[in-house]
Formats: C-alpha cells, structure tokens, sequence
C-alpha cells in the first residue's frame, strides 16, 4: 500500500476564486505582520485578473480539500540586464495550514517554472526568511540557495 497524492489543479485564478483568493491573501498578510488597505487588496485583485499586467497569481485546489482553493502564488515580470528574456519573482506562496504537506506550494512552483519555460522567461526566483525552517524544506528540494544579501531602503 503506497501513499496517493491528492488530485491537485494549478490554475490561473476566475473572478469566482475573490473570495477564496482574499482569505488566503489576508492570512499570508496576517502571518507576515502586515496590514493592507481595502483598496491596495482591490487593486492588486484587478492586477491580477488583467492578464496583460506584469503581477500574476495562480491558485491551487485538492480534491481533498473540496476542489477549492487552497493555495496561491503571485509573481512579478520584469526585464533585466543580463538578458532581453524576463525574470519572474515569486512574491507570495501562501498554502492554507490543513493543506500544507500535500504538495500544493511544490505543485505552484512547478507550474510557474513551466510556464516560464513555455513563455521563454530566463529564470523565477525568490526570497524567504532565513528562519523559515517549512518553507526551505520545500525550497531546497526545488532549488538551489544562492550567496546574495538583500538590502531594503523604505521609501515614505
């Protein structure tokens, strides 16, 4: 008797995932200490659903868990200069706590690094925090860490 992964579908989100889309978004918020304002939600929901708008999302449903959303990833295309193809940064990956473990962020990993391959982008990266022992589990499995600090300034 081996173990069956779930069914899993990485999709791009409908207008009918707002509501899924805004608990799983406001969890994440949550989780990173940050609070939102309605509208700033509003906007980046619309950044989302305009398919020519450089910030994307995808979500992920498990028959396990009803077929409804139960993770999501949002990324940001950009140019760089080291190439005329673009990069894609892995902003959020966010998987609803009961469903973690069940492949959902490897499955929106995997997608999005598929689809940059199908749309001919050059490399999807991303930051964590270094304490972040759950998601690097998963990160190193799929990648390799590289050697580069980040260094924020907060504009006002």
């Amino acid at each position: 008797m081996g173990f069956e992964m779930p069914t899993i579908e990485v999709r791009n989100p409908t207008v009918a995932d707002w509501s899924a889309w805004q608990r799983m978004w406001s969890a994440n918020c949550a989780y990173q200490g940050v609070s939102i304002p309605e509208a700033d939600d509003r906007e980046l929901w619309r950044r989302i659903m305009d398919p020519n708008h450089a910030v994307g999302a995808l979500v992920c449903s498990a028959a396990d868990f009803e077929g409804m959303p139960v993770g999501l990833a949002h990324y940001v295309l950009h140019p760089h200069t080291f190439s005329a193809s673009m990069v894609c940064y892995l902003e959020d990956l966010w998987v609803e706590p009961p469903a973690r473990r069940a492949g959902i962020g490897h499955a929106l990993i995997d997608a999005l690094v598929a689809r940059g391959r199908d749309k001919g982008w050059r490399r999807v990266y991303w930051h964590t925090e270094a304490d972040n022992v759950a998601g690097r589990a998963l990160y190193d499995r799929i990648a390799r860490p590289t050697n580069y600090v980040r260094y924020d300034i907060a504009l006002p």
